[in-house]
């Protein structure tokens, strides 16, 4: 009873220190609304150079509001395979690096699992599909899975009313990764700064951001057009 009790105490201490960690994750994204900086004056440089690194020096705040300052990229230049970064910042961005790396590519546990990237095919005016990469052993063997839904519509992480374009997850899995949903904004030609959550963790109150870089390379296809190779 006493080894129960211990137990007991342990777990709701974890759950306290994962709500807290929660809560603070959450504190750290700031307001969900533009603060009236410019994309150039968040970055501290010309938005047409700007790589990857100029957005993992961000903190948390900065990041998501460098998000809500770039604007939707048109949908049909949304097409092809692109190269992706979680970036990091925050209390849970570690966190969510190993759940996007390990968990996200099977729905269990997979330690040899890297993500890699995403992949997009438009089919009409506002309306198209893709899928993510994966790599099970350091950026070999890659993988696609995880289709999800894609649209050019108003935001549902910020409160600035803006576009974004939405990935949405809920159509093609079945488990706790159809609640994911995705939102793309693009800082220039090569380079877009996103940002994703899931519902059972805070919903748009508690983004994770990620990067999206450009220039996209063909999506594998027959010849029928048809794209070839997708797990799931």
């Amino acid at each position: 009873m006493k080894r129960l009790k211990t137990l007991l105490k342990v777990l709701a201490g974890f759950a306290v220190l994962n709500a807290v960690a929660f809560i603070v994750n959450i504190i750290q994204a700031g307001k969900r609304e533009p603060d009236g900086r410019s994309v150039k004056e968040i970055l501290g440089a010309d938005p047409e150079k700007a790589t990857y690194e100029h957005l993992e020096r961000l903190n948390r705040a900065e990041t998501m509001q460098l998000f809500y300052a770039a604007k939707a990229p048109a949908f049909e230049s949304m097409n092809g395979e692109y190269e992706a970064k979680v970036l990091s910042g925050g209390v849970l961005g570690a966190s969510t690096a190993n759940f996007t790396h390990h968990f996200f590519p099977t729905g269990k546990p997979t330690l040899s699992t890297h993500w890699e990237g995403k992949a997009f095919k438009p089919e009409g005016e506002n309306s198209g599909w893709g899928y993510n990469l994966f790599s099970r052993k350091s950026g070999s063997d890659i993988f696609r899975a995880r289709k999800m839904r894609t649209h050019v519509g108003p935001t549902t992480i910020g409160k600035d009313g803006s576009d974004s374009f939405h990935l949405d997850y809920g159509a093609f899995n079945t488990d706790i990764i159809r609640t994911m949903h995705d939102e793309v904004r693009q800082v220039n030609d090569n380079l877009y700064i996103c940002a994703g959550y899931m519902v059972p963790f805070g919903g748009p109150l508690n983004p994770g951001p990620f990067v999206l870089m450009g220039p996209p390379k063909g999506l594998p296809v027959d010849d029928a057009g048809e794209v070839t190779g997708l797990e799931g």
